[in-house]
């Protein structure tokens, strides 16, 4: 197994920015940036042997910053926080004091505001083994940033082995009461980017999910029985994509309460053979099929566009800090936030 690092590119201030490539001993390459955590690339063989990258990403940080990109922004493959997913209106009440967060994504705070973990420089650290290559990445998030409670110590380890898995760990402590819910937002293409993600079949075990009005869950757990939403079997994308007027972007319920690492989905692509499945510690996962993804030009040639990836975002549920019922993301000093999710890839028949 390998690991090499590179210079990534170089921010407005000056500051350098690292790309970190892990490798193992099948030839699989994940390549990681210290700008916003992100997972720039995955590289994984087809059927007929041929690598490409299965994850929508740029090869330079330019494009990462760049307003056309920002300017209808779909957090390619960063780390989300401090908070991820939505807070109705940026509001919530923690420990009797109202916190009122930016609004930036309609009525809504989404993703950690204005300045999330997405846009924070991350230092890092290598990590290898017998088992496995890896990359630690750390941040601190200071007491007030984005208007949230507490100083938070965050990491995140990326890790590569010769099973053909990448496991992303993440860990937090706080020294005052706060809210964390961590997300690694990559999308995925098994195509490569040739063609959308209509023919890619998806699965998702969960038999409900939770209830949204305008993007934002009502409290109630419903089933997915009967509805365009079911991936209980594999289903093709765009089966019943016609039925949803911007596609699919909602949170399914694992029914995860131990905290275990279980099975949350499975993608899968027939031209190519290629098959991602996805396990968590995580309660939730957030399926979104990418309706906003912005069309760019990269270096002369249109990429991207609708529907040209799938995020599948392993989280505790959406707005979860007004819904006591649903899996807390409160986080205590003296405790610590512990999140796992590993990504399988192999190849079908």
């Amino acid at each position: 197994m390998e690991i090499k690092t590179s210079k990534f590119g170089n921010l407005p201030d000056g500051s350098e920015v690292s790309l970190i490539t892990l490798k193992n001993d099948k030839g699989i390459e994940v390549s990681v940036t210290t700008w916003g955590a992100i997972v720039t690339a995955i590289r994984v063989p087809g059927r007929d042997g041929q690598m490409d990258n299965i994850v929508c990403g740029f090869d330079k940080l330019e494009d990462y910053i760049s307003e056309a990109y920002l300017g209808n922004y779909p957090y390619f493959g960063a780390v989300c926080g401090r908070v991820a997913n939505r807070i109705a209106r940026g509001k919530f009440t923690l420990e009797g004091v109202e916190y009122q967060m930016a609004v930036n994504n309609g009525p809504n705070h989404l993703h950690g505001g204005l300045v999330g973990f997405d846009r924070r420089n991350w230092t890092f650290e290598i990590l290898q083994s017998d088992e496995k290559v890896g990359v630690l990445l750390s941040l601190l998030s200071p007491d007030g940033e984005e208007n949230y409670p507490g100083t938070l110590e965050v990491s995140c380890l990326y890790s590569l082995n010769n099973d053909n898995e990448l496991a992303i760990d993440y860990h937090a402590t706080t020294d005052k009461t706060t809210i964390v819910n961590l997300t690694n937002h990559s999308y995925f293409n098994l195509t490569g980017g040739r063609e959308n993600i209509m023919n890619h079949e998806l699965l998702i075990p969960a038999t409900t999910m939770t209830e949204l009005d305008d993007m934002i869950p009502t409290g109630k757990i419903v089933p997915v029985n009967d509805t365009p939403f079911n991936f209980q079997q594999f289903k093709k994308i765009g089966k019943d994509i016609g039925h949803l007027e911007t596609g699919y972007d909602l949170n399914y319920v694992l029914d995860n309460t131990s905290g275990r690492l279980m099975f949350a989905g499975s993608l899968r692509e027939e031209s190519t053979g290629r098959q991602v499945e996805v396990y968590t510690t995580q309660p939730g996962i957030q399926l979104y099929t990418g309706y906003w993804i912005p069309e760019l030009e990269i270096d002369g040639v249109k990429k991207f566009g609708s529907y040209s990836g799938v995020a599948l975002e392993t989280q505790h549920y959406p707005d979860s800090i007004n819904h006591p019922h649903f899996p807390s993301v409160i986080l205590n000093p003296g405790e610590q936030y512990r999140e796992e999710t590993v990504l399988r890839f192999m190849i079908y028949d």
